[in-house]
């Protein structure tokens, strides 16, 4: 079966057997764009002789792709990393561990071997940022001074920040969330927590039909499609056995999400479903694990008085606290960009952006200090907190550093490049790819339409792909 026949089998909705499917994604315009579009260096970018210290702050995928590139690009590399942690957890793969399609350790594995030799691996955390002066200071009181850097620190959550809530209490009370881990120690215990999350309800729904409520807070979010993901996957994992529950998705937006197709296709979806009820802006802060209820600030606008010179009605902002009785709660955490960062002059001053990386949304380079760039989820740019964003970014933020090494002005540009595989089922997942202009499809099928391939894609494909390509640059 070649590519052709393969397509029309997949616009015409028929099953393809796995064998197929990997077929297809090893001939798939996605596969070949992966494969081609960052392989290797440019000729100018392995041939350059710019010397300079470079030091890159992090240990996640965005660093370690950077770092690997620069490798190969500079002929007589000078490079510092600053990074506590010895294993690396391939992050998108905890929903799969949720889910119960891949075990812990599927997704955890060995950051030395992505440090070579040649490279000056600091195994500590970056206390406070000096860029004035080119220099940092690690939390263990060490000093390093740097010519370039590259900020890479990715993100931390807040769960303090809901009231009443404590780490030890995810995975009681019916309280899980996917995100919590430690990356520092290499360690994804939320994927386990909400494994054990996904079977308690299970066991629930076969004497009762449990209350189960899926947050998402106001803050940007590592994954935006993430919380969606386990409404949907938890909600099949119950249908699979005939089983039910009442679900809610209680989101601090006022949409499914952002793009009216992406969003359209999930309205659809969950009419599929027939027991998700959403509730648009309402954001958890506070939970009472003991009674199990959930306290959202639910804030909205409400029509005031007709306004005869503007011919319109004003409106009234309003908030209210609303209470919610629930079984099974699952909690994304309010996210915001590491202390170091957002208390040194490195971040947005104000603005929505406020605490995140200051970068050039385009060249990643930082707009006041222009020896300093930034890649993945500490970027305060409008899209881009996603692993598919990191690896597009890795090109520009390297070629667009050794430009500036080399005296000249960097003129790689991101477009904002973002992928959500937001799992609709177990099975079908919608690949929503879009950029600063709107949808960016790889493929050419519907982006808004549910699909197994995708599924399989991301089961099998991915993880691979990301161990030994991206994280080694070759992509």
């Amino acid at each position: 079966m070649n590519y052709d026949e393969i397509m029309k089998k997949v616009k015409e909705n028929e099953g393809l057997s796995r064998r197929d499917a990997l077929k297809m994604m090893a001939l798939s315009p996605v596969a070949a764009s992966v494969l081609a579009s960052s392989a290797a260096p440019t000729t100018a970018e392995a041939s350059s002789d710019a010397k300079g210290k470079v030091v890159i702050v992090g240990g996640g995928g965005g660093a370690l792709m950077v770092l690997s590139r620069l490798r190969r690009a500079l002929s007589k590399p000078d490079i510092t990393i600053i990074a506590p942690n010895e294993k690396h957890v391939y992050q998108p793969g905890q929903i799969f561990v949720a889910a119960g399609e891949y075990e812990p350790e599927d997704i955890i594995f060995d950051n030395t071997g992505y440090i070579g030799d040649d490279v000056t691996w600091i195994k500590d955390e970056v206390e406070t940022f000096d860029p004035d002066n080119n220099k940092l200071m690690t939390k263990k009181g060490t000093e390093v001074a740097y010519d370039y850097l590259v900020v890479a620190t990715g993100v931390q959550y807040h769960y303090e920040q809901i009231e009443g809530l404590t780490a030890d209490m995810l995975g009681q009370h019916g309280i899980a969330s996917v995100y919590q881990s430690d990356l520092a120690a290499g360690t994804a215990v939320g994927a386990t927590i909400t494994r054990d999350w996904f079977n308690a309800l299970h066991e629930a729904a076969k004497t009762s039909k449990p209350r189960v409520i899926c947050t998402q807070p106001s803050t940007p979010l590592k994954c935006g499609g993430a919380p969606q993901k386990i409404l949907y996957l938890s909600d099949d994992f119950l249908k699979r056995d005939s089983l039910s529950a009442e679900f809610t998705f209680a989101t601090a937006g006022e949409k499914l999400f952002s793009l009216p197709e992406i969003d359209a296709a999930l309205h659809k979806v969950q009419e599929g479903y027939g027991n998700i009820t959403n509730k648009f802006g309402h954001n958890l802060i506070a939970i009472d694990a003991e009674k199990k209820q959930a306290t959202f600030l639910h804030k909205y606008q409400e029509q005031g008085e007709y306004d005869k010179d503007l011919e319109e009605y004003d409106m009234i902002d309003k908030e209210e606290n609303v209470v919610m009785e629930y079984d099974f709660i699952h909690i994304v955490p309010p996210t915001a960009a590491v202390d170091a960062v957002a208390n040194s002059p490195l971040a947005w001053q104000k603005g929505s952006a406020k605490g995140w990386l200051e970068v050039d949304r385009e060249t990643l380079q930082h707009r006041r200090y222009k020896n300093v760039f930034g890649i993945g989820d500490v970027c305060g740019i409008p899209i881009g907190k996603t692993g598919g964003s990191a690896r597009h970014q890795g090109p520009i933020v390297v070629g667009n550093l050794i430009s500036v090494m080399e005296g000249k002005e960097g003129t790689k540009k991101f477009d904002g490049y973002t992928v959500c595989p937001l799992k609709v089922s177990y099975g079908e997942i919608i690949m929503a790819e879009f950029n600063y202009d709107g949808l960016a499809p790889s493929f050419p099928l519907d982006p808004a339409k549910p699909r197994w391939v995708w599924w399989a894609f991301d089961l099998y494909m991915l993880q691979p792909m990301y161990r030994y390509l991206m994280l080694n640059g070759l992509m």
